[in-house]
């Protein structure tokens, strides 16, 4: 999109589409397993009818030129990870345009094209869009400037390219989408409120306070390894509690169980990569042409001999747009001296050389006056507007400068703060206004002209801490291919080995443990990766062909519990190998899915019986505490915040201090979360009273209404019943 390409022109900024926290979604190979087409199923339903295919390949498409672009713009790769978190918000944006388009339908919410212009500028009543104030400004005051704006849509309403034209249908249906959603999460929270009796409920639960005193035997005083649990009672329990909703499988899942295989270089590679540094340092001292020895060696193809290559320590505030070096390295490049060569030295993961090219002052402080020229190459235009600068320059001195500032500038960014600009650097600004402030004498007024017009400046103060222009090159340490065919050879002879062993146990329970012992063994770490049947989502993997290797070992047509992968799968700079730990059906658990945790769960209730049946022995708190060893504790508890001091989160346990216990009175033993406690009720201070209870209405309203549109749409999304087909079709990570 042409206007959405401009705002990134502009600020380098994304334009986010959907404003709502998004999963990145990893898509696998899935038609070759499932033999699953388009025809059978699409990529997706929402209401049971099919994302259409075409728009979706056109959003995607879109998506990832966008990020392509911004990744670009901040000087870095647009990696597979990219263009996987591209490719899903191509997805949520086609499925919650299609669910609010229906939402929009049936509630009548419309905007008029006069809504639609004062929403995109920020007139009526309406605050200017953030990305339209970044993207349409000049770098110098940024401040959001109305009228580029309206000229970039004029240019696109009135070409004759048909590109062209659909852009602009896009970006007018995406803001027009936009203001329809924000109506409709108005409307819904015109249905939002608190009663009376709520907001009471939450005075008292809040203000009413029980003064106690308890015992409690915590469930850590006994070892799990000291409670029996016999594979009988095991059964039993689960028999007992399978249908218990704490352990119904909310939705069909997999597991899978991995480890990790990081080829890290030899000493060999790295006596090799410190010569070949050496080497290169050299060689950047000699050269005449850096910008032709950066290209050839560094693995960062960048430079500027322009103050763009300021470099700034990590951390710095200005690091996110600029070089940066470590900051224990900040004393070495402000001593350098130009033409110095600076390292190696370590930075964000690679290995980097630096030439130092000259230095800027670290904080610049200036304020001016902007007689704009709106970026006219009109000579007679900028002549007048220069002619207008050298008058005012002779009235002009530091006791009136805000004055003028007020009376003259075309910056209305700068105007409150007569005309001020603190705290930048002479790489933050165009170059022209950049030196003049870098280098002029501090109290200076003079005029510079810029792109943007007539700068009337005064240099009001500077840093004498200078920041480097760095020429770098930078080089990632790597293992060799020898070192890799020699940890690939180290891999296979494990996986081997799992294998042999793992083939004579049919029990999937002592399968498991010997695949995590074998591992540990060799010095390898297993982790558990859970993927849903129903859009399944994978982190931490660096590449599509790890993520699709993963997603086919468990949902492959014969995948069962038990099966390990057939090869050690590469993933960039490591191998993994990896077994199916466990197949979930939705509803009641499987005894073996659930095993683990009925297991901790009997124990935990019979350690609860134990110390219930100690705990009845005795007849009051000091006894109970004596036989435990411990000590009768003190708390002050409300409903409302039910925290037990010297113990913690207790819901359970305190809801049942307010059921009616009267002062003095105890409690028999409790099980809570932590333990087993017997309180006994010391004092209880009622609520003061009060003349409304507006405090705590207010503070349940702000609190539904921060959760309003994550509720709604998720609401919406399960109405829509969202089936996500993507797995189908890996050609659309491509």
């Amino acid at each position: 999109m042409a206007l959405i390409g401009k705002i990134r022109e502009k600020s380098g900024l994304l334009v986010v589409l959907i404003g709502i926290a998004l999963f990145a979604f990893i898509l696998g190979d899935w038609r070759k397993i499932t033999q699953g087409s388009e025809d059978e199923f699409g990529y997706g339903t929402v209401y049971g009818d099919k994302i259409d295919y075409a728009k979706f390949e056109e959003a995607n498409a879109r998506f990832q030129e966008q990020d392509a672009m911004q990744a670009q713009q901040q000087q870095r790769e647009y990696t597979q990870k990219d263009q996987d978190a591209s490719t899903e918000k191509a997805w949520n944006y086609m499925v919650e345009t299609t669910i609010f388009d229906r939402e929009f339908e049936a509630l009548g919410i419309d905007v008029s094209e006069a809504e639609f212009d004062a929403y995109l500028y920020g007139t009526d009543g309406f605050a200017v869009l953030p990305e339209l104030a970044q993207g349409f400004t000049d770098s110098l005051t940024g401040m959001f400037n109305a009228k580029m704006l309206e000229k970039r849509i004029d240019e696109m309403e009135a070409s004759t390219d048909p590109n062209v034209q659909k852009q602009w249908a896009d970006n007018k249906k995406y803001y027009t989408d936009r203001r329809k959603q924000e109506k409709y999460f108005e409307l819904i929270g015109q249905g939002m409120y608190v009663t009376k009796l709520e907001a009471e409920e939450e005075y008292f639960a809040q203000k009413e306070v029980k003064s106690v005193s308890y015992v409690v035997r915590r469930y850590s005083e006994l070892l799990d390894e000291d409670i029996k649990v016999s594979d009988d009672e095991l059964k039993s329990y689960y028999e007992e509690h399978k249908n218990d909703k704490k352990y119904e499988n909310k939705t069909a899942s997999r597991e899978v169980r991995y480890f990790d295989v990081v080829i890290n270089p030899s000493k060999s590679d790295s006596a090799k990569f410190n010569r070949m540094m050496n080497d290169f340092k050299k060689g950047f001292a000699a050269s005449t042409d850096d910008s032709i020895f950066i290209m050839k060696n560094s693995d960062v193809k960048f430079y500027s001999s322009q103050k763009i290559a300021t470099a700034v320590p990590e951390g710095n505030e200005k690091a996110q747009k600029l070089q940066s070096y470590p900051k224990y390295m900040d004393t070495v490049f402000k001593t350098a001296t130009v033409g110095q060569i600076v390292g190696p030295y370590d930075s964000r993961g690679t290995v980097v050389i630096s030439k130092v090219l000259g230095f800027t002052p670290s904080r610049l402080k200036a304020r001016h006056i902007l007689l704009s020229t709106n970026q006219s190459k009109d000579a007679k235009v900028i002549a007048q507007k220069q002619k207008t600068a050298d008058s005012l320059v002779k009235l002009i001195n530091k006791d009136n400068f805000a004055e003028y500032v007020t009376k003259f500038s075309d910056d209305p960014g700068s105007k409150q703060t007569g005309g001020e600009y603190d705290n930048f650097l002479e790489a933050d600004m165009v170059a022209e206004f950049g030196a003049f402030c870098a280098t002029k004498p501090i109290g200076t007024i003079g005029t510079v002209k810029t792109q943007f017009g007539i700068h009337i400046i005064e240099v009001l103060d500077r840093d004498e801490a200078k920041f480097p222009v760095l020429a770098s090159v930078a080089k990632t340490f790597k293992a060799s291919q020898e070192t890799i065919d020699r940890k690939e050879s180290e891999v296979y002879n494990l996986l081997y080995k799992l294998e042999a062993k793992l083939s004579k146990v049919s029990d999937l329970k002592k399968k498991l443990e010997l695949f995590d012992t074998i591992a540990q063994q060799a010095g390898y770490f297993v982790r558990p990766v859970s993927l849903q049947d129903e859009g399944p989502k994978l982190y931490g993997f660096n590449t599509p062909f790890a993520e699709e290797k993963i997603l086919k070992l468990a949902f492959v047509e014969e995948a069962k519990a038990g099966n390990l992968t057939t090869a050690p799968i590469k993933d960039k700079d490591r191998y993994i190998i990896g077994i199916v730990s466990s197949i979930k059906t939705k509803g009641v658990p499987n005894f073996e899915d659930i095993e683990v945790t009925m297991k901790r769960d009997l124990i935990e209730e019979k350690k609860a019986k134990r110390f219930t049946n100690q705990l009845l022995k005795d007849k009051n708190l000091n006894a109970m505490a004596k036989r435990a060893n411990g000590e009768v504790m003190k708390a002050e508890v409300t409903f409302g915040n039910p925290q037990i001091t010297g113990a913690g989160y207790e819901p359970e346990v305190v809801g049942s201090l307010f059921s009616g216990l009267k002062d003095g009175q105890r409690t028999l033993p409790l099980k809570g979360k932590m333990g087993v406690y017997v309180i006994r009720i010391d004092k209880s201070t009622k609520a003061p009273t009060a003349a409304n209870y507006n405090v705590e209405r207010d503070q349940l309203f702000a609190g539904l209404k921060g959760s309003l549109q994550g509720q709604a749409l998720n609401a919406l999304k399960k109405k829509a019943e969202v089936i996500d087909n993507r797995r189908l079709y890996p050609e659309i990570r491509r």
